[in-house]
């Protein structure tokens, strides 16, 4: 009756912890700031409706919000692309969701992080793809050697998502740059997903598009802005992988919101203090919830960006426990078969929840 494609995929492992939580639960699983949408933003979309700005804009999103963005790329990323080659998207998981079915054809291989977001291994299969899983290194990071390994005829892409989710590692420069490399030297194209790019504690961001054009760079104005409900993504590339994600951008959305770009550009051309606030705040809070697992003995590679710790944990049934403690986690398979044996924890709630949180996995885990 259904789609072996749609059969071939399940609920994210994510939601599905939700199911059976208290409302008074201290929420580790959903990766949302915890922060209101800054007030000049919040001012750009009333504006925007109280001018009738509220039809259909371009396919590709509002010019002006696509200058933005070249301009952010440019001074950001150290790379260069023109307005045509930007496309505005529904959220982040729309532009991953372009790129992959306009570049997968069935029989073909894509390269993905193991452990690593879910969205990645579903929507490859709902592309016709197949998964092929990247074990991470001890610094669950991706090296270029084991990407080497995994590369056949069959692969079309390679997914790299920096600073990452679920572990909060960091891609280092050179190994950015090794991946690049395979790129050019094989053919295949990297989908970069750079969604926590503006949460770094130590390290840097680099984007493999300042080495090889062979590149899909994706980014939202969700995490960094804290508007994850405004649903604005976008994505850079070449003209040509642009013009074939259009098509399909066309037929499943037309557009994206047009009050949330116009929020978004405010977002983009404004203050940016508001980040380095949030940024500030989440690595108080790492510090925190290290610094608690360590005192447990459990052990956590330490997460240089975004939001996520991933500690090990000997206990396979420890989210069930923790989840009928009050405690929401997610469980470490859900991200790929090495991710077993880990959980993840979302330290995008208050100092106050984490203390809380921590006090909890002491009595359950230990």
């Amino acid at each position: 009756m259904f789609s072996e494609r749609v059969k071939s995929i399940d609920i994210s492992g994510i939601r599905k912890m939700f199911e059976g939580a208290g409302p008074n639960a201290i929420n580790l699983g959903l990766g949302q700031p915890d922060f209101d949408t800054p007030e000049h933003i919040k001012k750009a979309a009333i504006e925007a409706i109280n001018s009738g700005f509220t039809g259909y804009t371009a396919n590709l999103g509002i010019p002006e919000l696509r200058l933005a963005l070249c301009g952010k790329f440019e001074q950001e990323n150290n790379f260069t692309v023109a307005p045509d080659e930007v496309i505005v998207t529904s959220g982040a998981s729309e532009a991953l969701h372009l790129a992959l079915a306009a570049l997968i054809d069935r029989g073909d291989d894509v390269l993905i992080p193991d452990p690593g977001f879910v969205s990645y291994s579903a929507l490859t299969k709902m592309a016709g793809g197949s998964v092929v899983g990247v074990p991470l290194g001890d610094k669950l990071t991706l090296e270029p050697e084991k990407v080497n390994e995994c590369i056949t005829p069959r692969t079309k892409v390679l997914i790299i998502n920096s600073p990452s989710n679920p572990t909060g590692t960091v891609q280092t420069k050179k190994d950015i740059k090794g991946l690049a490399q395979i790129a050019e030297d094989t053919g295949i194209t990297i989908i970069s997903d750079e969604v926590y790019e503006h949460f770094i504690y130590e390290g840097e961001h680099v984007s493999p598009a300042q080495f090889t054009d062979n590149v899909i760079t994706i980014n939202a104005v969700s995490k960094t802005y804290a508007m994850t409900g405004w649903r604005i993504g976008y994505a850079a590339a070449r003209k040509e992988y642009i013009e074939q994600m259009l098509k399909v951008h066309q037929y499943i959305q037309a557009c994206a919101c047009s009050i949330a770009q116009k929020a978004a550009l405010a977002a983009i051309e404004g203050p940016q203090d508001c980040v380095r606030d949030m940024c500030a705040s989440f690595k108080r809070r790492r510090d925190i919830l290290l610094e608690g697992l360590r005192a447990m003995g459990i052990k956590c590679v330490k997460p240089q960006g975004a939001f996520y710790a991933f500690p090990q944990v000997v206990d396979e049934n420890a989210p069930q426990k923790l989840i009928k403690n009050g405690v929401i986690v997610v469980p470490g398979a859900s991200f790929g078969e090495n991710g077993k044996g880990h959980i993840r924890l979302a330290y995008s709630t208050s100092e106050e929840n984490l203390r809380k949180a921590l006090g909890v996995m002491e009595r359950v885990l230990i």
